[in-house]
């Protein structure tokens, strides 16, 4: 007979978005649901979070198929700049406004990668930056400050 093997990797992350979208499933269904011609405000978060359910438990049965392999080792430096950027983002971009922030978050979340250079994080950030002011600003309109107060410009 056959052992049920199961690539750890892709059952955690299946098992941790199945997870995850019945959590926010339950959430969504403390909301007036609606029909789906007068839709109510937990209509739309239910139907992504039942999507989440099926992707998630797509995967985990897509783990049981193949063998993968162990879970490597954890990624400290991708966490150390990743997760701290949106933060920064957040705390910040009231007061120096889009531009600077979204600049600076770009650059603290490119050295995630240990072969990422200083001059292609810079390239990055600007790149970034000028495609975002680009659509959010002049594009969609969003009524959002550019330079905040906290800079003397």
């Amino acid at each position: 007979m056959n052992k049920l093997s199961i690539d750890p990797t892709n059952g955690a992350c299946g098992a941790l978005l199945t997870a995850a979208g019945a959590f926010f499933a339950y959430q969504a269904l403390g909301l007036e649901l609606g029909t789906s011609l007068r839709m109510g405000p937990g209509y739309f978060p239910l139907a992504l979070s039942l999507v989440l359910v099926v992707l998630g438990l797509v995967i985990v049965i897509q783990a049981t198929r193949v063998e993968g392999e162990p879970i490597g080792p954890i990624a400290w430096r991708g966490m150390a700049f990743i997760l701290p950027a949106p933060i920064f983002f957040g705390l910040t971009v009231r007061g120096l406004g889009f531009v600077p922030s979204l600049f600076v978050t770009c650059l603290i979340a490119a050295f995630a990668s240990s072969r990422m250079k200083p001059l292609a994080a810079l390239a990055l950030a600007f790149a970034v930056t000028l495609f975002s002011v680009a659509v959010f600003s002049y594009a969609l309109g969003l009524p959002f400050q550019r330079f905040g107060p906290w800079l003397p410009f």
